[in-house]
C-alpha cells in the first residue's frame, strides 16, 4: 500500500481495520467524528506506523466536520471532544485468558501554519492503539471509503463496518445486546421493538442496499425471558450491485459548502456574542430558544471564572452540557413539564452556592 502525502486526500482511499478495533463497544461517536475517524484510518499506510499523524487543511477539516461557520471556539471544542473519545475493547493476555481494557483514540490535534502559510490540523492516533492499526498480521478485513461517504449516520456506518467484517462468511449472528452495545447505544434509546426495529434494522437495510458494496436479510435467532422477548439476530450478508454510485472523497467535499469563518483565519478570533449563544446552544443539542440561551449564558458568565482563562467558553459549554445531562438524566425518572425551567433552576441552585 502506496505512503500517502499529508495534505493530500486520494480519491481511492481504502480503509484496512482490525476485527477488535471494528469491535469496539460503547464509544458513542457523532456522525462528524465517525467520518472523520473512517477518513483518518484511509489515509494511514498499516505498514508504516510512521504514518499515523494526519494531515488536513482547515477548510477540509471544516467540511468533514460538517461545520456550518466556525471559529476558534468551536475548533478547540471540537479537538477536546475527539481527545476525549475512549474506545472499550478485549485482548488476549499471554496466560490465554483475555481482558477488557480501555484507551484513548487519539493523542492530540494540532492547528499550525505550513511553510506556505496554509492552516493545518494534524491528527495522531494514540500510542495504546498503534497495535489495532498498524502491523496487522491477521484477523482484518477492509472496504473502499465511498462506502461510508453517503452514510447519513454513525448507526448506519457501525452497521455497515460490523457486517462487511462477516461478509465472506456469508451470515453473521449477534445478539441484541451485543449489537447495542457495538452501536453505543445506551438503554433509554430505542428500547422498544418496533422503535429499534424501524430506526436500526430498517433503515441500515435500506441504506446499506442503496450506498454501500453489500446488502443484508435479517431474521430472529433467539428469543428468551417474558413474552419471548428477541434477544438474536442472524444476517445474511451478501455483495451488492445495485449501489447508486461510488462518490469519491474529492466529490464529498466539494459537495460540502465551505463555512462561514468569524474573524480571519490567520487571527482566530473570539466569536461574536450571538456565535458563542449558538455554540453554548448545541450543549443543549438546540432544544431552547434563543433568548433563553441568553437567560442561561448570562447565569454562567457568573459561574465560570474569567481571570484570563483562554478555555472559558469550552468550560462554560461543558458547565451546560453537564447540566442539560443532568435534566435528561431526571426526565428518564419523572415527567418534566417545562425543561427550561428545570434546567434553569438548576443553574440558579449553584449560582445561589457561589453568591452565599
Amino acid at each position: 500500500m502506496a505512503k500517502q502525502k499529508k495534505s493530500e486526500l486520494s480519491t481511492a482511499n481504502w480503509i484496512v481495520k482490525s476485527n477488535i478495533l471494528n469491535e469496539i463497544r460503547y464509544t458513542k461517536m457523532d456522525m462528524s467524528q465517525s467520518r472523520l475517524f473512517a477518513i483518518y484510518l484511509s489515509k494511514i499506510n498499516p505498514q508504516n506506523i510512521n504514518s499515523r499523524e494526519v494531515t488536513f487543511k482547515l477548510d477540509e477539516y471544516a467540511k468533514i466536520m460538517q461545520f456550518k461557520r466556525f471559529n476558534i471556539t468551536q475548533l478547540k471544542k471540537s479537538a477536546v471532544d475527539l481527545t476525549k473519545l475512549v474506545i472499550q475493547y478485549e485482548k488476549e493476555d499471554k496466560d490465554g485468558g483475555f481482558l477488557i481494557t480501555s484507551s484513548i483514540l487519539f493523542e492530540y490535534l494540532k492547528f499550525y501554519k505550513n511553510d506556505k502559510d496554509e492552516w493545518l490540523i494534524s491528527i495522531n492516533c494514540d500510542d495504546k492503539v498503534l497495535h489495532l492499526m498498524f502491523d496487522l498480521k491477521k484477523y482484518f478485513f477492509k472496504y473502499q471509503l465511498w462506502n461510508v461517504l453517503q452514510l447519513s449516520g454513525p448507526n448506519l456506518q457501525r452497521m455497515y463496518e460490523l457486517l462487511k467484517q462477516y461478509e465472506n462468511a456469508g451470515a453473521r449472528e449477534i445478539t441484541v445486546k451485543d449489537l447495542r452495545e457495538f452501536l453505543g447505544l445506551n438503554p433509554k434509546e430505542y428500547p422498544r421493538w418496533d422503535n429499534f426495529k424501524t430506526r436500526i434494522l430498517d433503515a441500515s437495510q435500506t441504506a446499506l442496499s442503496q450506498h454501500t458494496d453489500i446488502k443484508f436479510t435479517w431474521e430472529v435467532a433467539g428469543k428468551g425471558g417474558k413474552g419471548g422477548k428477541i434477544n438474536a439476530l442472524k444476517f445474511s450478508i451478501e455483495k451488492n450491485e445495485d449501489y447508486i454510485k461510488q462518490l469519491t472523497l474529492d466529490e464529498f467535499l466539494s459537495e460540502q459548502k465551505s463555512p462561514a469563518i468569524d474573524g480571519e483565519p490567520e487571527e482566530f478570533e473570539q466569536s461574536a456574542e450571538d456565535d458563542i449563544l449558538s455554540f453554548m446552544a448545541d450543549a443543549c443539542n438546540k432544544e431552547f430558544k434563543f433568548l433563553e440561551i441568553q437567560v442561561l449564558y448570562n447565569m454562567i458568565v457568573k459561574i465560570v471564572p474569567q481571570n484570563g482563562n483562554k478555555n472559558r467558553q469550552l468550560e462554560m459549554y461543558d458547565y451546560l452540557k453537564s447540566k442539560y445531562d443532568q435534566l435528561n438524566l431526571q426526565a428518564s425518572r419523572t415527567t418534566i413539564k417545562r425543561r427550561f425551567g428545570y434546567i434553569k433552576k438548576i443553574i440558579e441552585s449553584d449560582l445561589k452556592e457561589i453568591d452565599d
